[in-house]
């Protein structure tokens, strides 16, 4: 505990709404470092460090569960109108907390399609599809919302558990081919300890309100299904053209092949110092398989 700033003292206290995939991984990681760290659940469940947060029957968290809350982490997507849950039913009581910092995950979906070309933070967003653009629409109500909130944006998001090996293993794996399409990427584990360096070093580190966290070296999807065969050491299945399969496709599984753009890290990694864990999908992918 000795190397953490004054912005994290044992008296931080951290809510986590919305603990999925990263918000849980952030959970584990926060308590392992000592901080107490309540997380929410639209129902009830066994966890007595839990507590109810449902926007869509309007089940909002006992005030005590915001009693000394220093730091906030939301992972809750927009409602389907495009607005935030979060700020929609506890902007207010949020605003009578001593918050130190919030944090806001978003997508990198926002900056749209670039045909490939590289987006940073000062592109200005474009988003193409429409859960983007609320998305969009939610960075903005927490901008506006005055409380001291950091946005990241993330692309996709892989790790243990949640990876290539998965849909080889539930035999759902589609290799497509798209020629030029690339994808960036990022494992859970350097979202989450990007967000802690940031929080440690936030006293000596310039403040930047959105960040994009994403690795070294976007790529296309089928040379990370075959690096996903070659650890495996089995044959991957023949690739299909894009063409031939998008009729198969789902809406949502098609939308992705319409975007193509490269994320640049250069904010977090160069100008504010962060080494990534993993910093590329090989490495990420190693990692993966011991727990496949």
């Amino acid at each position: 505990m000795n190397n953490i700033a004054s912005s994290l003292n044992k008296k931080s206290k951290f809510l986590i709404l919305g603990c999925g995939y990263s918000g849980s991984f952030f959970t584990k990681t926060i308590r392992k470092l000592g901080f107490t760290a309540l997380t929410s659940s639209r129902s009830k469940n066994k966890d007595p460090n839990s507590f109810i947060f449902n926007s869509e029957t309007n089940i909002l968290p006992n005030k005590e569960i915001f009693d000394g809350v220093t730091h906030i982490l939301s992972c809750i997507p927009p409602d389907k109108n495009g607005n935030d849950p979060v700020l929609k039913c506890l902007k207010s009581k949020l605003k009578t907390c001593s918050l130190e910092w919030v944090g806001y995950l978003s997508t990198t979906g926002v900056y749209g399609n670039t045909q490939g070309d590289w987006v940073s933070e000062i592109d200005i967003p474009n988003p193409f599809q429409k859960r983007s653009q609320k998305r969009l629409n939610c960075e903005k109500e927490w901008i506006a919302s005055g409380l001291p909130v950091q946005i990241f944006r993330l692309p996709g998001i892989y790790g243990p558990g949640r990876s290539t090996f998965e849909a080889i293993k539930n035999n759902k794996i589609r290799v497509i081919v798209k020629k030029n399409q690339v994808f960036s990427r990022i494992h859970v584990a350097d979202i989450v300890s990007a967000i802690i360096y940031l929080l440690k070093n936030k006293d000596s580190l310039k403040f930047y309100q959105i960040i994009n966290i994403g690795d070294d070296e976007p790529c296309s999807q089928m040379e990370v299904i075959q690096y996903c065969y070659d650890l495996l050491g089995t044959k991957m299945p023949e690739p299909i053209f894009f063409e031939d399969a998008k009729k198969e496709l789902s809406p949502i599984a098609k939308s992705f092949w319409m975007e193509n753009r490269r994320v640049s890290n250069k904010l977090l990694c160069k100008t504010l110092g962060y080494k990534l864990i993993y910093k590329n999908y090989k490495l990420g992918l190693k990692n993966c398989l011991l727990n496949v």
